[in-house]
């Protein structure tokens, strides 16, 4: 303050133009939920039927995550980091020794860790571990209206570390090119930094953005992935996601498609229906996500939010069906088409 006053006093006919530091921004979330699988837990396992990522606990009042995030911009520069603890967050790290996602040698998970900085006004530079680019949904359920996810979301990757840069040609295209670590997930290369990535974005008219994204590398497979939403009115929102993923070594893959449909109710309350059709091109081996290799899949999840504050509490219904029995079990534990669940949850974001 005084040295602002000194320059001041030399010359009152000017003016000293200076930006003020922001200081650190913290953000923010936790999250709790109970689930009910209609047909009860899978043979010999602990979780539901249907195998997608988070709230896989059976008949219990569980927990997801506590997200912790700080971040700054300050000139050019800025920083995020960002931390979760819980199952949530766990769920996204590789498993131990054992084959088994151990809570007291794995309890917490690096979301974001990254630095970034304009080169120009229009050229951005960013390096670090960050949220991947592709897909709907993300890893927060502050970011998702539904609080179970997709099959696409849970088969395509969750992070990626690297070094991207983004130019923005205006404020309705832009695009992303990087270069990435072999594997998706982790922040540590295994072999060599050899997935390269891009991200085109355009928004034609106001409240319509599209993506269209790419990842490929020789040890984690290559994924097309399309991503829009166009906020057609103030009370309806229209989103969608289409994917299709091929494994390395021709091990076969999946493809998928899902809408995102959204109506406001009010403005506290909003209704959501995410239908999704999931193709697991697989011909042997592992399924993905428990669907049987050549196996097909429909999803459809009704979901409201009803919103207090920073509160959003969560009730959803959630109905799957594949072409044929195996993909589920009855509560009996024989195969299945079908299974269902029930989830109410409350997120609290800061």
């Amino acid at each position: 303050m005084t040295s602002t006053y000194f320059v001041q006093a030399q010359d009152t006919t000017k003016t000293t133009a200076t930006t003020a530091d922001p200081g650190l921004t913290f953000f923010g979330s936790v999250d709790t939920y109970y689930k009910a699988d209609f047909n009860g837990k899978r043979p010999g396992s602990n979780v539901g039927n249907i195998g997608t990522s988070f709230a896989t606990d059976h008949n219990s009042v569980s927990i997801g995550m506590v997200d912790l995030g700080v971040k700054k911009k300050y000139n050019k520069a800025l920083f995020v980091g960002e931390l979760s603890f819980g199952p949530r967050g766990q769920a996204q790290s590789l498993p131990n020794a054992a084959g088994v996602y151990d809570e007291e040698t794995n309890s917490f998970h690096i979301q974001n860790l990254y630095v970034g900085y304009d080169l120009t006004d229009k050229l951005n530079v960013t390096a670090g571990y960050m949220a991947t680019f592709l897909g709907y949904e993300v890893i927060s359920p502050v970011g998702n209206f539904n609080y179970s996810t997709s099959y696409m979301f849970t088969n395509g990757p969750f992070q990626n570390a690297g070094l991207k840069f983004t130019y923005a040609f205006s404020d309705k295209v832009s695009l992303m090119a990087g270069i990435f670590n072999d594997y998706w997930n982790v922040y540590q290369s295994s072999r060599e930094v050899s997935t390269v990535g891009g991200q085109l974005m355009i928004s034609p008219v106001k409240g319509w953005t599209a993506y269209l994204n790419v990842l490929s590398g020789k040890f984690s497979g290559t994924e097309f992935d399309l991503t829009t939403a166009y906020q057609i009115t103030d009370a309806f929102k229209l989103g969608l996601n289409a994917a299709s993923f091929s494994a390395p070594q021709d091990a076969g893959g999946f493809a998928g498609i899902a809408l995102y449909p959204q109506y406001a109710v009010s403005s506290a309350v909003t209704l959501g229906l995410r239908g999704e059709y999931f193709k697991n091109k697989t011909k042997s081996g592992a399924p993905y996500s428990y669907i049987l290799p050549g196996e097909d899949v429909k999803a459809f999840t009704l979901t409201a939010n009803v919103k207090a504050g920073g509160l959003t509490f969560i009730p959803e219904v959630r109905l799957d069906n594949a072409k044929s029995d195996g993909s589920f079990f009855k509560s009996n534990g024989t195969p299945s088409k079908s299974a269902g669940q029930f989830v109410v949850a409350a997120v609290y974001a800061f």
